[in-house]
Parts: structure tokens; C-alpha cells; sequence
């Protein structure tokens, strides 16, 4: 079986496609100085573009990992995700607290997609 790599970088690849499973990188905000929603918002953007990539879409998610800065952040954050996510077919996820790579990053998202 192949594996496809996409965006490669030298430390890791942003996609990376295995039979019928993609496995994406966990995704941050490329502006940090957005509040959680507007990071949210970039991240899922990126989510879908990555997806595209590798020929499949939102609707194929089979799970999301979500890591928040701050939980009191949680409502903001589900807000975008709720309205972004496909009504009936969402995937299973996981939803903590956790520092970041940045202080000033407040989520960061990681899913697998089925193609």
C-alpha cells in the first residue's frame, strides 16, 4: 500500500494518506492574534483545503482532536465547530485543555478523514 504525503516539511508532512485514511496534522491559526472563534475559523479552512488535497471532503470525518488554551473557551470554539462540522455525520472527538506550542495560539485541530 503507498502513503502519499502532502505539504511535506522538514520536520512533518501536513497530510499524509494511507489506503483509504487521511491523517492530518494538527492545524493552527495562521493569524494568533484572533480571538478563539477567528482561530477556529482559520484552522477549519485549513482542514478543508487539506482534505481537498487529498480528494475527500468534511463529510468523511471520522475523528477530531481539539486542544483548547483555555477551557472557558470551550462555547466559543464549539460554536464554530457546530456550524462548520456536517449536521447528522460528525465524527468522534475529543475536546481538552492543553498548553500550546505559542502562548498566544488558543486551539489547535487534528483529524482523520476517510477518502
Amino acid at each position: 500500500m503507498t502513503i502519499k504525503r502532502i505539504k511535506v516539511g522538514p520536520r512533518m508532512s501536513q497530510a499524509v494518506v494511507h489506503g483509504n485514511t487521511v491523517y492530518l496534522a494538527g492545524q493552527v491559526a495562521d493569524d494568533p492574534s484572533a480571538d478563539v472563534a477567528g482561530q477556529t475559523r482559520q484552522i477549519l479552512t485549513k482542514i478543508e483545503g487539506l482534505l481537498a488535497e487529498a480528494g475527500t471532503d468534511k463529510s468523511k470525518l471520522i475523528s477530531a482532536n481539539v486542544w483548547l488554551s483555555d477551557m472557558t473557551t470551550f462555547n466559543e470554539m464549539n460554536a464554530v465547530w457546530d456550524a462548520w462540522v456536517v449536521q447528522g455525520d460528525p465524527p468522534a472527538r475529543a475536546c481538552v485543555e492543553s498548553r500550546l506550542a505559542w502562548p498566544e495560539l488558543k486551539v489547535e485541530i487534528m483529524v482523520i478523514a476517510a477518502l
